[in-house]
Order: C-alpha cells, then sequence, then structure tokens
C-alpha cells in the first residue's frame, strides 16, 4: 500500500452503489471486501437423477398417447378401421375413462359424475348436428397442405402441453389453465378436425372427432388421477402404453417404430442425464 493509502486522515473506502466518488479515492478503487457479499450459483437447483426420471416417464407416456392417435388416424384414413369399430373404442375409452375416475378421484361423487354425463351427452349430440359441416369444411384447401398444418399442429401441441397437470379437472380441485395449455388443446382440436375434413362420410367424421376430444380432454385428467392415486400403477400404466404404441407404430412402418423407440430412450433417459449433468454434479 502506497503513502497516501495508508494515511491516517484518509477516510475509510465504503461500497456504495450510488453518491460518487469518494475522497481519496480512485473512481474505480476497490478493497479486499469488494466480493465479499457476492452470491454466485445461488438458484442453481441439485437434481435427483431418479426423480428426474421418474418425471420423464409422464412425458414418454403422453408422446405414446399422441402417438395412437395419429395411429388411430391413420387406420381410419385408409379405411382399415370401421365406422362402427371407431364408435365402439370411442364407447369403451369413455366407460373406461369414467370408472378410473370413480376409482382414484376421491372428491368425485356419483351426483357430480351423472352430471358429467350429462354433459358428455350433450356435447355428443352437438358434435353429431355438426359433422357434416366439418366433412366439408377444407374442400378448397389441397391435402398436401392439410397434412402440414396437422404434422405442424400436432407439434405445437406436444411443446406446449401442461405434463404436470392435466388441463381440465374433476370438480372441486378446477384451477384456471395456464396459456400454453389452452394454445396446445387448441392445437390439437384444430388438428382433429382437419384430419376429419379427409374422411368420406358424416359418420366417420363424428366418430374420429369424439375419438380425438375424448382423448385431448379426458386422457390428461385419467392419467393425472391414476398418478395421485398410485404412482406404481403410473408406471405400470404407462409400461403398459409405451409397449402398445410401439407394437403398433411397428406393424405399420418399421422406420417409424425405429424413430419413436429412439425417442422414448432419450426421454426417459437421455433428458434426465442432461438434465443432472447441468447441475454440475458428477453422475
Amino acid at each position: 500500500m502506497d503513502r497516501e493509502n495508508s494515511s491516517p486522515t484518509r477516510p475509510k473506502w465504503r461500497k456504495v452503489a450510488y453518491g460518487g466518488m469518494q475522497p481519496g479515492y480512485d473512481d474505480n478503487y476497490t478493497d479486499d471486501s469488494f466480493l465479499e457479499g457476492m452470491v454466485t450459483n445461488a438458484n442453481v437447483v441439485k437434481r435427483d437423477l431418479m426423480k428426474v426420471m421418474r418425471d420423464s416417464v409422464s412425458i414418454s407416456q403422453y408422446l405414446c398417447i399422441v402417438v395412437l392417435v395419429g395411429v388411430v388416424w391413420t387406420y381410419t384414413l385408409n379405411s382399415s378401421l370401421s365406422e362402427k369399430s371407431l364408435l365402439l373404442i370411442d364407447a369403451s375409452l369413455l366407460m373406461s375413462g369414467f370408472m378410473i375416475l370413480l376409482l382414484t378421484e376421491k372428491m368425485l361423487s356419483l351426483n357430480q359424475l351423472l352430471h358429467y354425463l350429462a354433459n358428455v351427452a350433450f356435447f355428443t349430440s352437438g358434435l353429431y348436428v355438426l359433422a357434416p359441416i366439418y366433412r366439408t369444411l377444407t374442400t378448397s384447401i389441397s391435402s398436401d397442405s392439410i397434412w402440414a398444418v396437422t404434422v405442424s399442429l400436432m407439434i405445437i401441441h406436444l411443446f406446449l402441453h401442461d405434463y404436470a397437470r392435466s388441463t381440465v379437472h374433476a370438480s372441486g380441485t378446477w384451477k384456471n389453465p395456464t396459456l400454453t395449455s389452452c394454445i396446445s388443446l387448441n392445437a390439437s382440436i384444430v388438428a382433429s378436425v382437419f384430419v376429419a375434413s379427409r374422411l368420406p362420410s358424416s359418420g366417420y367424421v363424428f366418430a374420429i372427432m369424439l375419438f380425438s376430444l375424448v382423448i385431448f380432454l379426458f386422457a390428461p385428467l385419467v392419467t393425472h388421477c391414476i398418478k395421485k392415486r398410485s404412482f406404481c400403477l403410473h408406471l405400470l400404466f404407462s409400461f403398459v402404453l409405451m409397449a402398445v404404441s410401439l407394437a403398433f407404430v411397428y406393424k405399420l412402418h418399421r422406420v417409424l417404430f425405429f424413430m419413436f423407440l429412439v425417442l422414448l430412450v432419450f426421454v426417459c433417459r437421455g433428458v434426465p442425464l442432461l438434465a443432472y449433468k447441468d447441475t454440475g454434479i458428477q453422475v
């Protein structure tokens, strides 16, 4: 320290944000206490690898649900799935979904279930009336444009979907949905309308629209209730869903099967490892 800095009449240097130059010190002067209060990496979250992997199961589960929807769309457009079979699938999904809600949701009473059934009946009737309109909605648009927009909308749906919770909640637990989840849901519904507009009859349009809306509206609520009820049951349901979706994709196209398998492995294992290493912890 030079003679000037050791002068006894020199005032003590203070760390101030505003106030101009301090007498006896240069404008850019700092002493050893300047960085004492500095906090680094205060908001770094140390993630648990197993917890991140468990959370990634929900993402993989919903990816499988969307892939199964795409498989049903493909079979329906190819006339491999009849109208009666599709209606039977719709009815089975609705009945199994309501049964799961009754068994897993404690706040759901029989009166509330009857109220939901009445709403479903009203909704189904309105959908049946609108089916002829949906069938002719995009007749002036080329099929290539329809498929490109549909794929884009489904990608938006997957990116903006709320994987932590369901957009639709059981009675008594309703919460305001986020903006991104609403955009995701609307994208899936518009994509369903585009697919339905390429079907040959109004009955097909009604069946495929009912199937799509049951999946995109009802399936996240059902899977959310299963996860709240039992995490082991959630894992079992997810692995069964993965196996079923992989089997259908393999039957549909071998290259798509390989791509989908790589995607599931990356989501379940690769992404958790990357998130874990980002915290600075060695695996």
